[in-house]
């Protein structure tokens, strides 16, 4: 009986190992699993929150989106009063980027002033701003 060289015995059992794993000689590649279709009966579950998770906030409304109430400071009480009422802000807010500004309502202005004046103690002595 002549002898099988070593080489050759494991060239035909890499051959046969890549032939019962699907994989080929020539080099193509094995074939891809189909995509998912709009036909498909597997969907996505719908994304749920979770029952523990805390309350969530309402996202503001995108740009280009109707908003209720008036656009600014200004369009709400005209130039001068929203000016003295910016001017109060920023006299009294210690935020770095507090929302002192005439572009935005007025309500915001003011909850900024209310915040910053509400942070002294009764026996600290406020800014002349925050009593007028």
């Amino acid at each position: 009986m002549p002898r099988v060289r070593l080489p050759v015995v494991l060239i035909a059992v890499l051959g046969l190992s890549l032939a019962a794993c699907g994989g080929s000689e020539n080099g193509s590649k094995a074939t891809e699993p189909a995509t998912p279709t709009a036909d498909d009966p597997v969907a996505a579950p719908p994304a749920m929150m979770p029952e523990d998770a805390p309350p969530q906030e309402e996202a503001p409304p995108r740009s280009g989106t109707a908003v209720a109430g008036p656009a600014s400071c200004r369009d709400e009480v005209g130039e001068a009063a929203s000016a003295r009422l910016v001017a109060r802000c920023i006299a009294v807010s210690p935020a770095t980027r507090p929302p002192c500004n005439a572009l935005n309502p007025c309500e915001m202005i003011q909850g900024e002033i209310d915040r910053s004046c509400g942070q002294y103690g009764p026996g600290e002595q406020k800014p002349a701003e925050c009593a007028a």
